[in-house]
């Protein structure tokens, strides 16, 4: 029994250094990101346009009475001195319209138009966007979303900086505001995993084909938008941004991904309910595209996030009378208290530098992992069943032939 206890604790123990291995990479990439990502910069006061290409900025809106007010004041607001604010409502039934003409009203940036009936084989948001790009008369675009806040000078931050360095598009990585106690225990541990593929040190990179869009903010010149085929090429997809920003990239289009969260301000989840969709939004078109590899993701994920909680009290569960597997027990409750111990350090440290929150809510990481594993779980579930995903008020099917 000795040495089937030895040999169990020892193949644990090889477990475990694997899983501590593995968050001390994410931690040291994570604050590789943090220290190395650009940050999107006030221009000298030496700098100045040699010409100001007219941006339009288009603005989708579904159901954002809440958020609406606060996202027009600030683009109307900007210093930047030629711009379009087209503003489409997505068929919304609550107050969202009216208050985009009572802004209208206000300035005369501001068009306003009702998107036409979602057409078939498109989802919402990428019509609303193709129907604004149609009345946009700019040379560069911006798309936005309705609960974004932007700073006064972003505008020509932006555009100054992708001129100045001859870019094709830019995005930026906003503040995201958590308003509920589920999404400030919950979002910190996503952008662990988000860093290693879609950070800005990857898709900065013009070696490595990955691209990513922030959706919250992406500007392009419109000869970049439609040489990749603009939102029509994209239609089906449900994670527009990352689509779009992959054909900008694959295209050999130069773009560049900045940090800006002095200068945007995003909600990417506004209750429990939205921040499950959320979740499973983010799944479920994944695991049609690569079933194997969502599995082997959400495997990794629960090594990774849940596993360790679970396993912290093995060692006590063990009969200890002096043994060499008594020791081989307390190697291993040290190893499994250190993978716990990094996980805290992680999600401090995204409360701190990412999300500006309370770093006390990195104490509640075990129901955040759980949450995430379990939403995880059931996208796989129903990613075939009809209307598997809700978002905005809407539900969508995933077509596996796309």
């Amino acid at each position: 029994m000795d040495n089937l206890a030895s040999i169990i604790n020892g193949v644990l123990i090889i477990i475990m250094l694997a899983i501590f291995g593995t968050w001390l990479y994410l931690f040291a990439y994570t604050m590789k990101t943090f220290k190395r990502a650009p940050r999107i910069k006030s221009r000298d006061s030496g700098q100045r346009f040699h010409r100001f290409p007219k941006v339009s900025i288009i603005l989708p809106a579904r159901n954002e009475e809440k958020y609406i007010s606060k996202c027009l004041e600030s683009l109307i607001n900007q210093d930047y001195q030629n711009y379009e604010i087209i503003a489409v409502n997505d068929s919304s039934t609550d107050m969202t319209e009216r208050l985009m003409w009572s802004y209208a009203k206000t300035s005369s940036k501001i068009t306003v138009i009702n998107a036409r009936p979602t057409v078939k084989g498109w989802t919402g948001k990428n019509w609303a966007c193709y129907e604004g790009y149609q009345k946009a008369t700019g040379d560069v675009f911006l798309f936005t979303d309705a609960d974004t806040v932007h700073s006064s000078n972003l505008l020509s931050l932006a555009t100054g900086t992708m001129l100045d360095a001859g870019l094709d598009a830019l995005t930026i990585i906003p503040r995201l505001l958590c308003n509920d106690f589920w999404t400030k225990i919950t979002l910190p541990l996503l952008p662990t995993f988000l860093h290693t593929r879609f950070s800005a040190l990857r898709v900065n990179n013009p070696e490595v084909k990955i691209g990513y869009f922030i959706g919250s903010f992406y500007i392009m010149t419109r000869r970049a938008y439609e040489s990749v085929g603009t939102h029509k090429e994209i239609r089906h997809e449900i994670i527009e941004d990352r689509a779009l920003g992959q054909r900008v990239k694959e295209q050999g289009l130069k773009m560049k991904m900045f940090r800006g969260e002095d200068h945007i301000e995003a909600i990417w989840a506004r209750d429990l309910r939205t921040l499950w969709n959320g979740l499973r939004r983010l799944v479920i078109p994944l695991y049609n595209e690569d079933r194997f590899g969502v599995l082997l993701m959400i495997t990794a994920v629960f090594f990774l996030l849940v596993e360790p909680f679970l396993f912290l009290p093995y060692p006590f569960l063990l009969d200890f009378n002096g043994s060499v597997n008594n020791i081989w027990s307390c190697v291993l409750f040290d190893v499994t208290l250190s993978i716990i111990i990094v996980i805290f350090l992680m999600n401090i440290i995204q409360l701190k530098l990412a999300l500006f929150e309370n770093p006390l809510y990195a104490f509640f990481s075990p129901i955040g992992c759980v949450i995430i594993f379990i939403s995880f779980i059931s996208s796989v579930v129903d990613a075939n069943k009809k209307d598997a995903i809700s978002w905005r008020n809407r539900k969508y099917s995933i077509d596996r032939k796309h």
